[in-house]
């Protein structure tokens, strides 16, 4: 039996992890990867104390930090169920169950997809969702980038340094994202934005060779050897059955980071909290660990 069972390794699982270990709880960690989404970030500017520093780089030094505590870390596992029972919470994965008193659920999100079709044919054939994983493969070819937020924007700068040319398929009217970001992007002399656009295919041999988009009410055929998805995320919540989420599967918390289920607290990404980004996520979830040991300091069990 664990006092505290973390579901995720990304920033807020990393620090609820830390923050855990400092008050000597009894805690598991249950995770995929290590790292989440920080770890597909290129260029990090908005981290408090770092100026500048890559987002694999980041993630390590995460990972440092959390080795430093003598925590329990289960590495590739999914989890696919919760259940509370009275005062003892289940978590069930593909490969095992583990049992807490409290549990975090801070399992960030995932990439969207474009649900047309050649996507699922070509995933990894030259379609990825990943420019900071997948990027250099790519050198010297043609690529489109799908999506016109900040997302889109990270990996189109990437690209520019890499690909001969590079293609923004956006649905709106204009880019999204940061300002700093979006002029930086339009600048680079290799880049084309279609604007008001849509990806109606993918198509190809045994690798991509081109897309099919729609644009203002015409189709049309784009060469190219590589598609970035970029077109946001939804989280990780589908094994997150008796929690109440949003419209949009986010899971719901309070200031505390307390769900409607006493005992489980969420963090990061995954919950309804207002801006996805690496600093918040990292506070929310300390402030989730905080509040886990206050609900085990003050309930018998």
């Amino acid at each position: 039996m664990n006092d505290l069972i973390i579901i995720g390794a990304g920033p807020a699982g990393i620090t609820s992890a830390v923050y855990a270990a400092r008050k000597k709880l009894d805690t598991l960690v249950v995770t995929r990867d290590i790292g989440g989404q920080a770890a597909w970030s290129a260029d990090i500017e908005n981290y408090t104390g770092y100026q500048f520093i890559s987002g694999p780089e980041l993630a390590r030094k995460f990972e440092e930090h959390l080795r430093t505590y003598d925590l329990k870390l289960k590495e590739g596992e999914s989890v696919s169920q919760i259940i509370k029972e009275g005062h003892e919470i289940t978590v069930i994965t593909e490969k095992a169950s583990y049992r807490s008193r409290s549990l975090i659920v801070a399992s960030g999100k995932r990439s969207r997809e474009l649900g047309v079709p050649g996507e699922k044919e070509f995933k990894n054939k030259g379609l990825t969702y990943c420019a900071t994983c997948d990027g250099p493969l790519f050198q010297g070819k043609d690529v489109a980038v799908i999506g016109g937020g900040n997302s889109s924007l990270d990996a189109a700068l990437q690209l520019i340094k890499i690909a001969r040319s590079v293609f923004i398929v956006n649905m709106t009217d204009s880019l999204g994202g940061d300002v700093v970001m979006r002029d930086k992007v339009l600048s680079g002399g290799n880049v084309t934005v279609f604007s008001n656009s849509e990806v109606e295919a993918i198509s190809g041999e045994k690798f991509v060779s081109a897309i099919k988009i729609k644009r203002q009410g015409k189709y049309e055929d784009l060469a190219v050897q590589g598609v970035f998805v970029e077109i946001g995320l939804v989280p990780n919540s589908d094994f997150a059955v008796p929690l109440e989420k949003n419209e949009i599967g986010e899971i719901k918390v309070n200031n505390r980071n307390e769900t409607n289920i006493p005992a489980i607290f969420a963090a990061g990404d995954v919950t309804d909290v207002p801006e996805k980004q690496i600093i918040i996520a990292a506070g929310e979830g300390a402030k989730a660990s905080l509040s886990a040991f206050r609900y085990l300091a003050r309930n018998k069990f």
